[in-house]
């Protein structure tokens, strides 16, 4: 069996004209060349094969044979990967970026989230993406640390050197508890009943907020890095803690937790900062995602009596 050559992209490219037009003289008015040059073209792909790929018997159309139809989906798929590249290196020339990473704090709604990274995938198909969901302090970190050229980032953010910031839009924090905790089985609560109770406390996995604590009530606190493992463990009933409302809001309608009215703690506002360092602005694609945050958090509603955490 002789060696099957290497076909080049123009060969495909008329072959897959030839598909979608029906003729060869389509194809030639779609690519803007004699017909004599797409029947060369395609004369030296099946010879390069060694496949006939189309059937051009009599003055019917030329239709694909069993080997063309074969080889139809890779040739497609080629291409498909040929018009991406050729997207990217668009953007490149743009001063579009190849690759975005982004930090956010992971109080963050993930519907909101959600959303805006799934317009971002539609509307900048060429850019990666690199998420990093952190806690406290550790989004700005990671942003100082040149590791995310943008940041959603809680409070913490406001105070440190070298970022530039813009509100961000907020999320109001409840304490909750298991129904079946002493605090949960509580009509009224008294002042300071927390401190007598395992207070369930998220924890900065970055050095930016050691030594601080933020809505610690309790001598008593589990400290936990990750919020999914906060939230399983307070439908546990092992303490209390503040959660995201949006997060824990479907709990409260079915009962696995519940809200507590504690006098001294009744909650308060987290509120979101996009971050960037001053040196180091974000560029198109990071922009735009910025922009998009900052719009999705313009209409976040704010709890009566609460302050800012």
């Amino acid at each position: 069996m002789s060696s099957v050559g290497t076909p080049s992209f123009d060969q495909l490219s008329i072959f897959l004209a030839v598909v979608d037009a029906g003729s060869f003289a389509g194809a030639g008015r779609r690519l803007n060349r004699a017909v004599s040059v797409v029947s060369y073209g395609i004369a030296n792909l099946e010879a390069q094969l060694g496949l006939t790929l189309f059937d051009r018997e009599g003055s019917r159309k030329p239709t694909l044979t069993a080997a063309g139809q074969a080889l139809l989906a890779e040739a497609r798929t080629i291409a498909q990967a040929m018009d991406g590249l050729r997207a990217k290196v668009r953007g490149l020339h743009e001063g579009l970026e190849a690759e975005v990473d982004l930090a956010v704090d992971v109080m963050l709604p993930a519907d909101r989230l959600g959303r805006v990274l799934r317009d971002f995938a539609r509307s900048h198909p060429t850019v990666s993406l690199r998420l990093h969901v952190e806690t406290l302090g550790a989004v700005a970190a990671l942003v100082l640390d040149r590791r995310a050229v943008l940041g959603i980032s809680g409070p913490v953010a406001a105070g440190m050197d070298g970022l530039d910031r813009t509100t961000a839009g907020s999320v109001p924090m409840v304490p909750v508890a298991a129904p079946d905790h002493p605090l949960g089985r509580m009509a009224q609560i008294a002042p300071g009943a927390g401190r007598d109770h395992v207070q369930l406390v998220l924890t900065d996995r970055s050095r930016a907020t050691e030594g601080q604590d933020f809505s610690v009530m309790s001598p008593r606190t589990w400290r936990l890095a990750d919020l999914g493992a906060k939230h399983a463990l307070l439908r546990e009933g092992i303490g209390w803690g503040n959660m995201p409302l949006p997060m824990v809001a479907p709990d409260l309608v079915a009962g696995t937790l519940v809200r507590l009215a504690m006098p001294d703690h009744p909650g308060g506002t987290y509120r979101f900062s996009g971050v960037w360092r001053r040196d180091t602005p974000p560029g198109p694609a990071a922009s735009w995602l910025l922009a998009q945050f900052v719009q999705s958090g313009a209409g976040d509603r704010e709890e009566d009596g609460f302050t800012d955490l």
